[in-house]
């Protein structure tokens, strides 16, 4: 039952890099792992040696985990309540639009979900008379490309015949199941819960397939007065690698369309999710992201969009750092592409899954797009992690655009019918979870929420 000794020595190998990348001192740590004993007691034991590494003297940075750490980083003038002017019907509407639009941008990505440079795809694109892209990937992009996601043959144009399963359309019915179930006042263990009864092991990578194995052993140590929910909070730190990837990232939206206008509580329950698995980067980025998705439904500029969203970053982390410098490329470019040549000029070695560039490009997309079909298109063809980063585009234009902003033609392939990879979850009419989804606006602004029947869930 226990993971073997060398997996065990990769994942050290790996928490190691991490530490490196966050300002720890880490010289001579490679070589003290090289020389321990292959033994269980002895890994371990160096596992907790790393949680007390010095953070190397020239580091300029300061990145809490906490959510008051985090606020006391954060610009101290950021709007706590609400901002804009709260329309609970139009909300509800655009939240609809964005949900449908994630997965129109999920599934425009997905077959070419490889980590694809602009340079590559603009080539590809350009051979089969499809640049700029306008619609869903073809056969011949492919061809063109020379390399494809393995799920290609659902998600390509022609046989799309309804919307795949995907970890990014997961997660944003996780976090609106986690919304209906518990309200605003949810927990890291409901969280927990969920994640056990809806997750399959299958369907998750990183930091999420590591704290759900946890959350698994944690199901088995404990019954309901044994429990320590104090032990939930430290589990990213201990044995977790890659916990700055934007796996958190992709949960933020349910948050988001939740609280129209409330930046302030969408960046918290982000928060409260995000820590769950990640830490630093990979928490900061889905603060951000949930703040973006839930200005955009009352705000009409998008730079002032994003600098509202940016006032619930810590100011003194290397995500502010990176995101202010490419929010002003952004604001100064003439167009996506100048913009996109100045982000990975400076940010190339941030490639798939490794959030700045891509939260750069996403930016990028949000000022330039004419309307979401425009946007998830130009999203994917700046590449990287083109499902994942195509969804949460989605969801933030869907929001800011309505429905008035999404064509019809990208919804018809679908035929109505979604597949998710959840368990315990039955619902395969799309229409009805954009409905159901709607509802999260009207639902926390009431402080009501829906108990599903208890005995589908555990509660240990």
């Amino acid at each position: 039952m226990l993971p073997s000794l060398p997996f065990l020595k990769r994942q050290l190998e790996g928490i190691l890099r991490n530490k490196f990348e966050q300002g720890h001192q880490t010289s001579g740590y490679l070589a003290k792992l090289e020389q321990l004993p292959a033994s269980y007691d002895a890994y371990v034991e160096f596992a907790h040696s790393m949680a007390e590494l010095p953070m190397r003297d020239n580091w300029s940075y300061f990145e809490p985990n906490d959510l008051e750490g985090i606020w006391r980083e954060c610009d101290s003038d950021r709007p706590l309540g609400q901002i804009g002017i709260l329309n609970l019907q139009d909300s509800s509407k655009r939240v609809e639009a964005g949900f449908l639009a994630s997965v129109c941008g999920s599934m425009l990505g997905k077959p070419i979900e490889v980590n694809p440079s602009l340079k590559e795809l603009r080539e590809a694109l350009t051979s089969v008379g499809e640049w700029p892209l306008n619609d869903y990937i073809s056969d011949e992009i492919l061809h063109a490309l020379d390399r494809r996601h393995w799920s290609w043959y659902e998600t390509t144009r022609g046989r799309i015949q309804y919307v795949v399963p995907d970890d990014d359309i997961n997660y944003t019915l996780m976090g609106m199941m986690t919304l209906e179930q518990f309200g605003t006042g949810f927990t890291k263990r409901n969280v927990r819960d969920l994640w056990i009864n809806h997750l399959p092991i299958s369907t998750t990578w990183g930091p999420e397939r590591a704290i759900l194995l946890r959350s698994g052993i944690s199901y088995l140590e404990h019954d309901r007065d044994e429990f320590n929910h104090a032990e939930i909070e430290a589990w990213p730190d201990f044995m977790v690698q890659d916990t700055e990837l934007c796996g958190a990232a992709i949960r933020a939206d349910a948050y988001g369309y939740a609280c129209p206008g409330q930046p302030s509580l969408a960046a918290e329950l982000a928060w409260r999710d995000a820590s769950f698995t990640h830490r630093q980067t990979g928490i900061y980025a889905t603060m951000f992201i949930a703040a973006m998705i839930s200005v955009a439904q009352v705000l009409r500029d998008p730079i002032e969009i994003m600098n509202t969203a940016l006032q619930f970053v810590p100011r003194r982390s290397r995500f502010y750092e990176i995101t202010k410098d490419c929010l002003q490329m952004v604001a100064n470019a003439d167009d996506w592409l100048e913009a996109y040549q100045i982000i990975n000029h400076k940010y190339a070695k941030y490639s798939h899954c490794q959030v700045y560039q891509e939260i750069g490009t996403l930016m990028n997309t949000f000022r330039f797009a004419d309307n979401v079909g425009d946007g998830i298109c130009k999203q994917v063809m700046q590449g990287n992690d083109t499902d994942s980063f195509g969804a949460t585009v989605g969801s933030l234009l869907g929001v800011y655009f309505g429905f008035d902003g999404l064509d019809a033609r990208w919804l018809t392939p679908f035929h109505n019918r979604i597949h998710t990879g959840l368990a315990n979850f039955h619902e395969q009419k799309l229409s009805v979870l954009a409905e159901r989804m709607g509802c999260l606006p009207q639902m926390l602004h009431r402080g009501r929420h829906r108990i599903q029947p208890s005995e589908l869930y555990v509660n240990v």
